[in-house]
């Protein structure tokens, strides 16, 4: 019964959204079309903009692509775009995180760059270009466009560790 429960719990926290993959595991592939693409993909609003225009929002039942899968099959959620995002903004020198928006039944993520100290953030496909002065800032934004279904967030580094929890 025991190993029942286990295996439901790993479903439900994968079919939620709530996956964060460590990126300090990611090997950069041998492939020069994907490193090519890397190397121009050198500001959050170009970043942003290849999403939008390479790939499709599909949710995914388990896990998180990491950049390179993501890449190849053009396919993601939430999670693996916010994964892309802080891979690219990473290797172009960017200080990033992942923001977990969280509400009842599902999790929202979000790429945020830190430019300056100054937070900006990109919710899949649209980059914001409004300056926030705190990821609270970006929760608090984010939650008025989307009539308060938030109820908390947590902050994940680019080494994906636990930097900040709001409930």
């Amino acid at each position: 019964m025991k190993k029942y429960i286990i295996i439901l719990i790993l479903i439900a926290l994968t079919l939620t959204g709530c996956g964060i993959y460590n990126l300090n595991y990611f090997v950069l592939p041998d492939d020069l079309e994907f490193i090519q693409t890397i190397e121009e993909l050198d500001t959050p609003l170009k970043i942003t903009q290849y999403m939008f225009f390479n790939f499709d929002y599909k949710i995914q039942k388990y896990g998180v692509k990491t950049p390179y899968e993501l890449w190849k099959t053009k396919k993601g959620d939430c999670n693996d775009f916010s994964n892309w995002v802080a891979f690219v903004g990473n290797y172009h020198g960017y200080e990033m995180y992942q923001l977990r928006l969280i509400k009842p039944g599902i999790n929202h993520w979000l790429g945020i760059f830190n430019i300056d100290g100054e937070y900006y953030y990109t919710d899949n496909q649209f980059y914001c270009s409004t300056p926030h002065a705190s990821f609270k800032s970006i929760y608090d934004f984010y939650n008025i466009i989307y009539n308060n279904k938030y109820i908390g967030y947590q902050v994940y580094d680019y080494n994906t560790n636990l930097i900040e929890v709001f409930k």
